[in-house]
């Protein structure tokens, strides 16, 4: 690799949170220097709030690093990403999101995985923390995954599907997409639409073209999880578009209507969040809320939409 490009491309994909972004450009003054020079990009993913110019303002960059701000007018957070992946120069690419405060050597924790390891892909610890101070009862611990809590425990490699990596804190060799293909545009985040599935389903992808994916718990980077998220419809809603997602995808061109196994597993999902709400109060049952709304959104996407 020539001297004058960048090792890591740091990609941080936003739309439409200039409040919170301010926040995690600040932090990136923080990091500690890395052995190898990196360069920062910023994908603009159609912004029409105050973030293009908070980004023209560029006493926000880190001293001594390159930065690039790049628009995408293309709405959707894998549409976002694979704008990225045509931008950037570093061999390898680093993606966080815009809601994030980075660890001071994070940066540096990965560098070292990847001049070690050389992996195809890199996944970090994430950490929540709750920027209201408030976390309400039927927040179980159990959820937290699905605010972007992760820990795999000690470093490794990873290759099963039940360990993956998430979007708010994983890198690539850049090279590999030419092997497993772009991020799916039908997932991820799309404006207010609150769809996700597109990086684990990137994560199977590389197990599935045999790629070495090392897990560097050193890594981390912590969430801040805002108001709006804390509530139970953002949970449902969740778990509603992702099982309509992959409802559509599983029928295919197939007949619009379902096979009866899947109106019974629907059943028995709405039966035990009912049991469970009932028995034990609104506080425990909202996990088994969320397979329901699941199966629904199955259901509806297999019999409305086409994968």
């Amino acid at each position: 690799m020539p001297p004058s490009l960048p090792f890591i491309t740091v990609a941080l994909c936003t739309h439409n949170h200039a409040d919170r972004l301010e926040r995690t450009l600040k932090t990136l003054a923080g990091l500690h220097p890395t052995e190898q020079p990196w360069e920062m990009l910023v994908i603009d993913n159609g912004s029409t709030d105050g973030t293009p110019l908070l980004l023209a303002d560029n006493g926000w960059h880190p001293a001594g690093i390159a930065v690039r701000v790049v628009r995408e007018e293309r709405l959707g957070l894998s549409n976002a990403r694979n704008r990225a992946l045509r931008e950037a120069r570093g061999e390898y690419l680093l993606f966080m999101d815009d809601d994030e405060t980075p660890d001071p050597d994070w940066l540096c924790a990965y560098e070292r995985a990847m001049q070690e390891w050389r992996p195809d892909a890199l996944g970090g610890r994430i950490e929540v923390f709750f920027e209201d101070g408030v976390r309400p009862p039927w927040l179980q611990d159990e959820l937290l995954g699905f605010l972007g809590k992760l820990d795999h425990g000690a470093a490794r490699w990873l290759d099963a599907p039940g360990t993956p990596i998430f979007g708010g804190n994983f890198a690539f060799r850049r090279s590999v997409f030419g092997t497993i293909g772009d991020f799916d545009a039908r997932l991820g985040r799309m404006g207010k639409a609150n769809i996700g599935g597109e990086d684990t389903e990137i994560y199977r992808r590389l197990l599935a073209h045999g790629c070495r994916v090392r897990w560097v718990p050193e890594a981390i980077i912590h969430h801040r999880i805002q108001t709006p998220k804390l509530r139970r419809g953002y949970f449902l809603d969740l778990h509603f578009r992702q099982g309509r997602s992959e409802g559509a995808a599983k029928r295919g061109s197939g007949r619009r209507i379902p096979p009866p196994y899947l109106f019974a597993q629907w059943l028995r999902a709405l039966g035990r969040a009912v049991g469970r709400r009932l028995g034990s109060g609104a506080d425990q049952s909202l996990r088994l809320e969320m397979n329901a709304a699941y199966f629904c959104g199955f259901l509806l996407g297999w019999i409305r939409d086409r994968g």
